[in-house]
């Protein structure tokens, strides 16, 4: 069984919704998996992340990147990166933001960045966009990202009403392929 941490930053708990739905999908799948808080890591949550098979960055998209909090814990990282224990465990990664765009593939390449300086092994969504005329918002994957989840959160809306629905299973989705792309990796 893969072992799996989704270690993101949500900042009003709309990022945390989809860190659910991506654990879930990952659960569903079959992998043994867990949600880690970036304010809550400490030296028991480092040690899970050395041992993951896998780990999904997430955080908010805020002014064209990620938040703060998630920047310090990439900061941080460079301990497991000098040693190098992340070295070919599988990475992904996702976002969301207030707009459709809300520059959210900046907060991407950061994620993909940070993998590669871990010498990890990146993987996208393995999704098709929804852009036909007939599309509607609450298709897969409807925001349109191929290298990493996009959500979408209006600014005045509470956890509670956003993301959509259409959001929330385009993340479990993308958490039954990471988890399915982990396994794959791990049986060679």
């Amino acid at each position: 069984m893969s072992k799996i941490v989704i270690v993101y930053h949500s900042g009003y708990g709309h990022t945390k919704k989809v860190a659910e739905a991506v654990l879930a999908g990952t659960i569903d799948a079959g992998a043994d998996a867990k949600l880690l808080a970036v304010s809550d890591l400490d030296d028991a949550g480092w040690a899970e992340l050395d041992a993951a098979d896998a780990i999904i960055f997430g955080a908010p998209t805020y002014m064209g990147g990620p938040s703060a909090d998630f920047k310090k814990f990439a900061d941080a990282s460079s301990k497991p990166w000098f040693a190098q224990s992340w070295k070919d465990k599988i990475a992904a990664g996702f976002t969301n933001s207030a707009t459709m765009n809300g520059d959210k593939h900046s907060t991407i390449a950061y994620f993909i960045t940070l993998a590669m300086q871990h010498s990890m092994i990146w993987a996208g969504t393995g999704m098709m966009p929804s852009n036909t005329k007939a599309a509607t918002r609450n298709d897969l994957n409807y925001v349109g990202g191929f290298s990493g989840l996009l959500a979408q959160s209006p600014a005045d809306a509470s956890p509670d009403e956003a993301p959509p629905p259409g959001d929330l299973e385009t993340a479990k989705v993308f958490g039954a392929r990471i988890a399915a792309v982990t396994a794959r990796w791990n049986a060679k």
